[in-house]
């Protein structure tokens, strides 16, 4: 709970730095999708988690090794079927999506894409690319998959709600990517992450997949920023 407080705490923070930032038209914050915006919100959410993971640790007596499942006979069985699940999951996923924004602009809604899509297709620098890629790939895996199936889930389940532990956690997730058109691809892969965790009983399946996932989008998107005509 404290940790969960401490998140909000940070986010909060981040909000009103951002909004300070925006008020005073600081270069790099003039819009939603301005790099020192997805920054300073990337820092205040999956960042600022990486430190309170480290304390919550401590505070626990254990080490990232034995929280995470990096070792232990169980290690490569985890990773393995990581990457089955993706295999099987991600087009899944991503069929949801295309359903999701077709859905969408047949009722004339806006099927925008997310504030960190819409930088890196602006991206006008190998710094900028390259930060989105290691937040991606890196930062926000392990930050949301200890917070939402390493801490969340299992805490809301001990308290005598399972169904709410899966379906509750999986919309949060899906929630706090402020975006409507993959919010319903989320949540059902959030829910395949949380199976995940389960079969593995291994933080490591879904932080693996979780990031093998958002690599391949990272390449995709990336392809098609390069490859317009295509």
């Amino acid at each position: 709970m404290l940790l969960c407080i401490a998140q909000i705490v940070c986010l909060g923070l981040g909000v009103v730095a951002v909004s300070l930032l925006h008020k005073f038209d600081v270069s790099g914050f003039q819009h939603d999708e301005s790099f020192g915006n997805i920054v300073v919100g990337t820092l205040c959410l999956q960042g600022a988690a990486w430190p309170l993971i480290w304390i919550f640790l401590r505070q626990h007596g254990l080490g990232w090794r034995a929280a995470f499942g990096f070792r232990g006979p169980a290690l490569l069985r985890a990773l393995l079927l990581a990457i089955g699940f993706i295999a099987v999951v991600l087009p899944v996923v991503l069929l949801l999506q295309f359903l999701s924004v077709h859905t969408l602009e047949m009722l004339g809604l806006p099927a925008e894409n997310q504030a960190p899509v819409k930088l890196l297709a602006a991206a006008e620098s190998t710094w900028s690319t390259a930060y989105l890629g290691v937040f991606a790939i890196v930062i926000a895996p392990v930050a949301e998959e200890f917070i939402f199936r390493g801490m969340l889930f299992p805490f809301i389940r001990q308290l005598g709600y399972p169904k709410l532990a899966w379906f509750g956690v999986s919309f949060l997730f899906a929630l706090i990517h402020t975006n409507l058109p993959t919010f319903v691809p989320l949540f059902v892969f959030a829910l395949a992450l949380t199976w995940l965790y389960e079969r593995t009983d291994n933080l490591l399946a879904p932080i693996t997949a979780h990031a093998l996932f958002n690599t391949v989008n990272y390449i995709v998107l990336l392809w098609q920023i390069q490859h317009p005509e295509a």
